[in-house]
Parts: C-alpha cells; structure tokens; sequence
C-alpha cells in the first residue's frame, strides 16, 4: 500500500469545484485511490458523493491511498498535489494545466 498525508489547500475545503476537478482528477488515473478523514469511513477519490461525504474543510488531514505497483505512488503523488492547492484561487487555465499535470503518465 501506498499512503500519503496532505493538508486540503482549497478555501472552500473538499467541496463544489475543488471536489469536482478532484474526481475528475481521480478517475482518471489507471489505479483506484482512497481519500480517508480521520472519524469517516473511507471514500473512493473517483466518487463525488463520497468525496463530499468527507466533508473535508480547508485544513482538514487527507490521506490517500493505493496500490503498490503499477502507478500507485505516482498517482497518489498527483491527486496530493491536487488536494494541497487551492484550487478556488487559480483560473481555468491553471486549472486546466494542473489537471493536464496530474494525470500525466511517468515519463
């Protein structure tokens, strides 16, 4: 297992628009990852309703996780960039950009 720890960067936390580019962000990676809060069960990140059901607030401790093996560090790597931005304070171009860099394949 792969695991990662970050801090959710989005002013409005893990909701509305951050939540949606998240998923977006998520599905497509070639490995299933898991967002855990502390005190929630588990949520697949590729899932809006459970992404949401997190209720992940600006600040809130996410870890992700996957598989080891094929993309799974890598992919976790990504979606944590992800989660640490804000995504509410960048347009949609570097939106676009960080999506465009998240499910990048390793070089």
């Amino acid at each position: 297992m792969v695991q990662r720890v970050v801090t959710v960067g989005s002013a409005s936390g893990l909701h509305a628009r951050p939540a949606r580019l998240f998923v977006k962000a998520a599905a497509a990676e070639p490995v299933a990852v898991t967002l855990t809060v502390a005190g929630k069960r588990p949520a697949k990140a590729a899932s809006m309703l459970g992404v949401l059901a997190l209720g992940a607030l600006q600040g809130t401790e996410v870890t992700l996780t996957a598989e080891d093996g094929t993309g799974g560090k890598a992919a976790v790597d990504r979606l944590a960039a992800l989660l640490a931005t804000d995504l509410d304070a960048v347009d949609d171009a570097a939106v676009e950009a960080l999506l465009t860099e998240a499910v990048a394949p390793d070089a």
